[in-house]
């Protein structure tokens, strides 16, 4: 399948954290990496976006997030716990089905690719 990836080179290489080649990604499987002391997950989906989301589920505390169902909720691509199936948004890192528990939100990061190379923009949000 190609990809045709949708975003431009980072602006200013300092600004931007290299990660991983996109080559290193699967098309809807999660890959987890470290910042720092700050695990991630990344998310190549159908579409060839890259998102960036926290590998910390905020339920139960665990560095399972990677290892995530990816699919779609209308437009949004999301990914599935695979604790306890609660669903987040990959765009906004907002949980869609917290299933009678209090509202979580994993933290997001920004995603550039550059030829083969992914980079994301330190900090995240939160």
């Amino acid at each position: 399948m190609s990809l045709t990836v949708e975003y431009a080179a980072p602006a200013r290489a300092d600004e931007w954290i290299y990660v991983c080649r996109l080559a290193d990604l699967e098309i809807e499987r999660g890959r987890a990496a470290l910042l720092g002391d700050v695990q991630i997950a990344l998310f190549l989906v159908h579409t060839g976006r890259v998102y960036a989301v926290s590998n910390r589920d905020p339920y139960c505390g665990a560095h399972v997030i990677s290892r995530g169902i990816v699919g779609t909720r209308g437009d949004a691509p999301t990914v599935a716990s695979p604790m306890y199936k609660h669903v987040f948004d990959l765009r906004t890192g907002v949980c869609l089905d917290p299933q009678g528990r209090a509202p979580a939100t994993l933290a997001v990061w920004a995603v550039a690719v550059d030829g083969d190379a992914v980079f994301v923009r330190p900090g995240g949000s939160r």
